[in-house]
């Protein structure tokens, strides 16, 4: 274990739980006290997750659960911002140098897609299009005039490395993820209020343009993720109040169903936060989806 990495509290355990889209109670699909680990995502053959912890990227099937270590060469530390690619061989994946790299899904060496930029730019991605040939990612310049206020969404072609800010402000943005059929983006941003850390959730054109807010309330909304199907939505709600999206904070995870953004119904409440679906955790069904809670027993 590393310890420049995200540590458990004395007593915390991560557990990944199944949510189902028709309303059945969450199951517990596994625990571990050894390590952190973070935003599940699920490989179109349905049968196991993918993870990331002290830095590196795991395996987690769902017959006999077990963390199985995925061997990359070439990347740095990856944090947790790893998104499939489309035609399910392939992983994208953000690491704490600040860039974007590609890389088999099973392990081997991975690419890196991003180039080093004046002024700095760091690369956290969140979306990767249906066709498999754009990100959507936030560009944050830690040393511009913003610093770390300044994130907005950005879109990199991989055809042909064009890269588009798609938002200017006001306010940061974070979770940018393209829909799975409708040329839309979804993310979470601090647009709409004057409250800083007053994150709500909203969506836009794949070429950006006027937001449309879709959560109205005195909570703080992050992460949207839409099922492969569209019919159903998740997010994560912290309390008013919270400033980004910490770990180890009292979370509610909020289900959508049929665009009715107005009426979600709570999933579940636990202690999560940072981790628990900092990306799209849908199965290829569209009737299930992970998240990883973080109780301190």
């Amino acid at each position: 274990m590393n310890p420049e990495f995200r540590q458990l509290l004395s007593g915390q355990i991560c557990r990944v739980h199944i949510g189902y889209a028709d309303g059945r109670p969450p199951e517990v699909l596994f625990e571990t006290d050894e390590l952190v680990i973070e935003a599940p995502n699920w490989p179109l053959d349905g049968e196991r997750l993918i993870v990331n912890g002290d830095g590196h990227l795991w395996s987690l099937a769902l017959d006999a659960p077990a963390l199985a270590h995925i061997p990359l060469e070439g990347v740095p530390a990856l944090n947790n911002d790893h998104v499939l690619a489309p035609d399910g061989e392939r992983i994208f994946l953000s690491a704490y140098d600040g860039h974007i790299y590609e890389a088999p899904l099973d392990g081997g060496r991975a690419r890196r897609i991003t180039p080093d930029r004046e002024p700095r730019r760091l690369h956290f991605l969140h979306g990767v299009s249906p066709d498999g040939e754009a990100l959507a990612y936030i560009g944050i310049e830690p040393d511009g005039p913003q610093g770390w206020g300044g994130a907005d969404v950005f879109a990199l072609s991989l055809r042909d490395g064009t890269d588009t800010r798609l938002t200017h402000g006001p306010g940061p943005a974070d979770g940018s993820e393209y829909a799975p059929r409708s040329p839309l983006i979804y993310l979470n941003t601090e647009a709409f209020s004057d409250v800083p850390g007053h994150a709500q959730i909203a969506r836009m054109s794949i070429t950006g343009g006027d937001l449309e807010q879709l959560t109205h309330d005195d909570v703080v909304n992050w992460f949207p993720h839409l099922a492969p199907d569209e019919r159903h939505a998740v997010y994560l709600s912290f309390p008013a109040g919270t400033l980004g999206h910490p770990e180890n904070a009292d979370v509610e995870l909020k289900l959508v169903a049929n665009d009715d953004w107005a009426h979600p119904r709570t999933v579940d409440r636990f202690f999560g936060g940072q981790g628990t679906i900092n990306v799209n955790s849908w199965a290829p069904d569209s009737a299930r989806f992970a998240y990883i809670s973080y109780p301190v027993l």
